[in-house]
């Protein structure tokens, strides 16, 4: 039976991770970022300052709602939790293994131009979300493909069908990537680290997702919010002390990682062509699998976050995919890179890292320098780093499935997705990779669809929030694409403006009436 799934999930990966499909993924990002002006470049201050730097100076950002909706804050934690996982450290590691210090640079690529692939599934995610039965916010891939690209002139059941597809991908990849692939690494880590049985610590991981996932996507931000910036830090804090201690490797890393992108100096001695091919393969592979940018699959939380404004959802993506890549994953690199476990010559891993399983690369440069506290400490990593990305993700299979089956239908599958939990301790490690790998792909297709034809409307309402709040000109805000929703959201966003004119006046020492003529 193991055979039979890997044989059949061996053909279909190869086609949905075809070079066609990794064509579409890296179009989409550059149509997106040309048709919104370099976004990511032009407008850099304006998305660092009301994302990062919001935290720090609008309390509406990080305020708890009473309402059904989670916070920006919250909904930025819980996509960061569902994207900084494994991919972070073990995929990473298996970019370089299989494709040399190259995959970094084509990691960076995709990143780079993944921002706006994001930042528009964000948008597009804000302008179709509507609200289900319980009062919540619903969007996602599938609302806007069936809603948007549905509209369109004879596209109807094609958006209707490209929906339906999403949603059963989704499904079945919050079993892979968020779910089997996470707790595999875990599992596999902690054991190798402190010598736990795999099934003890599956049994543990189980009745730590169960807890949370049964109470829903409030608990989920509750808990993650908490978590994913004292994740992130403590590793970051970590990888900077090992490279700060291989500081006079760094520009030869620098210099492996451009010459193995073009194939300069091959991967392994072989041909010149396919080396940039398989480092340009993995790179893109992998940088999917950590950013998730195309998959469609982190603006399911997005659209549940209280936020009026469709684009400022969609800076929160930009900073997501620039946190998630550019900042851990170029550190992960550098971390390997630098710890004598890669032939910076060669692209070839050498001694004993030859020898070791490439998902430990991270534990044995982390175990060079700090011996059994190194490699506990990427073991705690990747069990903080996996169990987030858990949470998060049984979020993204739970809308799938409500769109699927109805609200009703959620519980039961957050009980099965804990579940699951168990199969993913026991299971091979590679093919659950293998299996995240393909359903990953095969969400990608449906959901890139969606964009590229959307794209259009991502840059009216681009154009449209730059008019109102960077340049000052009078015009209509563009906040939802049902006319009842814009109403409603209209309402709210003039409140929230005069809120926020009223503190401001308060604090410059102005009175109440000033403030609000």
């Amino acid at each position: 039976m193991i055979d039979m799934i890997t044989n059949v999930n061996g053909a279909v990966n190869n086609v949905v991770w075809g070079w066609p499909a990794l064509i579409l993924l890296g179009f989409t990002g550059v149509l997106m970022t040309s048709m919104t002006g370099f976004f990511q470049l032009s407008h850099l201050g304006h998305w660092l300052k009301n994302t990062i730097g919001s935290i720090f100076s609008d309390k509406n950002i990080t305020k708890h709602t009473e309402d059904r909706s989670i916070s920006q804050f919250q909904s930025l934690c819980t996509a960061l939790a569902a994207t900084v996982g494994t991919g972070n450290i073990v995929g990473v590691a298996g970019a370089i293994a299989v494709g040399g210090p190259g995959a970094v640079f084509w990691m960076w690529l995709i990143a780079f131009f993944g921002m706006m692939t994001n930042y528009s599934e964000n948008v597009l995610g804000i302008l179709y979300r509507q609200k289900n039965g319980k009062g919540e916010w619903a969007g996602g891939a599938m609302y806007y493909l069936r809603d948007g690209l549905g509209a369109k002139k004879g596209c109807k059941k094609l958006g209707t069908v490209l929906a339906v597809l999403f949603s059963c991908f989704c499904l079945l990849a919050s079993f892979g990537i968020g779910n089997m692939s996470q707790v595999n690494s875990m599992v596999s880590n902690v054991y190798t680290a402190f010598g736990i049985p795999k099934l003890a610590t599956g049994i543990f991981l189980f009745a730590a997702v169960a807890l949370v996932v049964i109470g829903g996507l409030k608990r989920i931000a509750a808990i993650t919010e908490k978590i994913v910036p004292f994740m992130v830090l403590l590793y970051l804090l970590g990888t900077l002390v090992i490279i700060g201690m291989n500081i006079s490797t760094i520009p030869a890393v620098f210099v492996s990682i451009f010459k193995g992108a073009f194939a300069m100096k091959s991967v392994g001695g072989g041909i010149v062509g396919s080396g940039i091919a398989l480092a340009m393969k993995m790179g893109m592979k992998r940088g999917v699998f950590s950013n998730e940018a195309g998959l469609g699959s982190s603006v399911m939380v997005h659209s549940s976050s209280n936020v009026k404004e469709p684009v400022r959802q969609g800076m929160w993506g930009i900073f997501e995919v620039f946190a998630d890549t550019i900042v851990v994953c170029t550190l992960t690199a550098l971390t390997i890179l630098s710890s004598g476990a890669v032939d910076l010559a060669t692209g070839q891993l050498t001694g004993q890292a030859a020898a070791i399983e490439s998902s430990s690369l991270v534990s044995y440069a982390f175990g060079n320098h700090f011996g059994f506290l190194g490699s506990a400490f990427v073991a705690v990593a990747i069990l903080l780093f996996a169990y987030s990305t858990v949470l998060g993700w049984s979020h993204y299979g739970a809308t799938a499935c409500e769109y699927l089956f109805g609200t009703g239908a959620t519980k039961i599958y957050r009980m099965i997705f804990a579940i699951i939990v168990l199969a993913g301790s026991v299971m091979k490690a590679q093919l659950a990779w293998d299996i995240s790998d393909t359903f990953n792909g095969l969400m990608m297709l449906p959901n890139l669809i969606g964009v590229v034809t959307l794209s259009p409307i991502v840059m009216r309402c681009t154009k449209n929030y730059v008019a109102r709040n960077l340049h000052g000109e009078k015009v209509e805000p563009m906040l939802s694409m049902f006319p009842d929703i814009q109403k409603m959201q209209e309402a709210a966003l003039k409140e929230e403006l005069r809120e926020e004119a009223d503190a401001a006046a308060i604090a410059y020492g102005a009175s109440d009436s000033v403030a609000k003529d």
